[in-house]
């Protein structure tokens, strides 16, 4: 007779990630481990739908490698797009952050604790902020990632379109993390308001109108054969040493770069728990 035992451990991991992914769903979720000391990530990324990351064969899988060493990862997916959630990397915020946050109309739909604070230090944040119900473009994107960090005191380094950001339920293995008694911190959920930022609009239109305007042409200036009070079909009073110094006249078109993922992922096969590999989807961990 098969005896089964309680695993207290894995029912709390499950019940972190659960709160986590309630508050921002979506169809797929990129699961990414990284050694915390080699920097080499686990072979493979896979993508789950909540149901299959709430299986207990995979989180007991994840439990395993995070014993040994690994920090787990998570992004909503959305292919080339960010699925409209921005991470804020509050790593070196103040205590009061989330409830400034809050009133200013950027409410975090979950706020993770991926470290105690020390001494004087408040602890490590993570939040996540719902601006959009569809795919955002990674500039604009990473426009209002960097309008947040800038706002809250987040991290700079954290702003692309497509950064990670901890996976509740698990423990911190970064060795400067750990505890006073040696131990590796558990990630927490500690806060959770699923939905859109009250001002998620504003948040749009402000990024939006930022990426136009830093798209408009910037000219040089006049060219040295249309200097004021010139002629038309006059010759250019200029010297050969003259017309080979300087840069050309041009108009120059300046306009963000595109982050572009270096390759797809498939989508799981309808009730399938076996979770596929996201090739070099080029995702960036936080702290």
């Amino acid at each position: 007779m098969e005896v089964r035992v309680f695993d207290l451990g894995l029912m709390l991991t499950a019940q972190a990630i659960r709160s986590q992914l309630a508050a921002i769903p979506n169809e797929l979720y990129l699961i990414r481990l990284i050694h915390s000391l080699t920097k080499r990530p686990f072979p493979g990324e896979r993508l789950w739908t909540a149901d299959q990351l709430m299986n207990l064969a995979t989180i007991r899988f994840l439990r395993a490698r995070n014993r040994e060493g690994c920090d787990i990862y998570v992004h909503p997916y959305a292919q080339d797009h960010n699925a409209g959630y921005i991470l804020v990397d509050l790593d070196h915020a103040q205590s009061t952050v989330v409830a400034a946050m809050c009133a200013h109309g950027h409410e975090p739909c979950v706020v993770l604790q991926t470290s105690p604070g020390h001494g004087t230090c408040p602890p490590h944040l993570q939040a996540w902020v719902q601006v959009s119900s569809t795919p955002l473009p990674p500039d604009l994107a990473t426009a209002i990632g960097k309008h947040l960090a800038l706002t809250y005191g987040g991290d700079r380094a954290s702003i692309d379109w497509r950064h990670l950001g901890r996976l509740a339920g698990f423990t911190n293995q970064k060795p400067q993390r750990r505890t006073g008694d040696g131990y590796a911190p558990w990630v927490k959920v500690v806060y959770t308001h699923p939905g859109l930022a009250r001002h998620a609009s504003e948040l749009l239109q402000s990024a939006t109108a930022s990426l136009s305007e830093s798209a408009q042409p910037t000219h040089l200036g006049p060219c040295p054969d249309r200097l004021p009070g010139s002629q038309p079909g006059a010759a250019s009073a200029i010297t050969v040493a003259q017309a080979t110094q300087g840069a050309p006249c041009v108009g120059l078109m300046t306009e963000p770069l595109r982050q572009q993922p270096t390759g797809l992922a498939r989508t799981p096969p309808a009730g399938s728990n076996r979770a596929p590999n996201a090739v070099a989807s080029g995702c960036k961990p936080s702290r």
